[in-house]
C-alpha cells in the first residue's frame, strides 16, 4: 500500500513475537542522517514499547547506504542477534547512482538474509526528494523505522 494512503507508523498488534529476550543489530548510514537519525528512534521507541530491552538493541553506523549490506552480514554473524534492521535513506538525483545504490542494497540486504537465516529489515528509504523522506522519517506518513521495527518482530514470530 502506498504511504500516501497509510502511516508508517500504525500497526496491528496480533501475532507480535515475544522480544524480550531478543537481540537486534540495528545498522544505520550515517549519510542523510537529517532522515536516518529520526528512522533509528522510531525502530528503538518501538522495539522498546514492545517489550525489548535497552541493552539488547545494539547500533552500529555505517558511511552510506551501499555499506549496509556488509553491515548487516557482520551483525547477521553474531549467533546472539536475533534480527538485523538497517536504516538508510538514498534521494533520488540527477544521475543512475540511485539505481545503483538502492538496487545494491536491496540484493545485499535479501542475499545476507538467505546466507544467516534471519530476518534483515530493509528499512531504506528511496524518496524522489527530501520532503518525501521527511514525510516518512516522523513526518505526515508517519515513521519508516517503526514499520521496521514491526517487521522484524513479526517475522521473528514467523520461523
Amino acid at each position: 500500500m502506498a504511504s500516501s494512503l497509510k502511516s508508517l507508523s500504525e500497526y496491528n498488534k496480533e501475532n507480535l513475537a515475544d522480544i524480550s529476550q531478543k537481540k537486534f543489530g540495528i545498522v544505520i548510514s550515517e549519510y542523510n542522517e537529517q532522515i536516518t537519525n529520526p528512522l533509528y528512534q522510531g525502530v528503538e521507541e518501538t522495539l522498546l514499547k514492545e517489550g525489548a530491552l535497552k541493552d539488547n538493541i545494539i547500533k552500529r553506523e555505517v558511511p552510506g547506504a551501499y555499506e549496509l549490506s556488509l553491515g548487516a552480514q557482520y551483525m547477521a554473524q553474531l549467533e546472539e542477534i536475533d534480527a538485523v534492521i538497517c536504516l538508510g535513506c538514498v534521494i533520488q538525483g540527477e544521475t543512475k547512482h540511485f539505481d545503483f545504490i538502492c538496487d545494491a542494497v536491496a540484493h545485499g540486504l535479501t542475499n545476507v538474509s538467505l546466507k544467516y537465516n534471519k530476518p534483515v529489515i530493509f528499512g531504506v528509504l528511496t524518496p524522489n526528494n527530501l520532503q518525501q523522506a521527511l514525510d516518512r522519517a516522523g513526518g505526515k506518513h508517519g515513521n519508516k523505522g517503526v514499520e521496521a521495527a514491526v517487521a522484524a518482530i513479526k517475522m521473528l514470530n514467523f520461523y
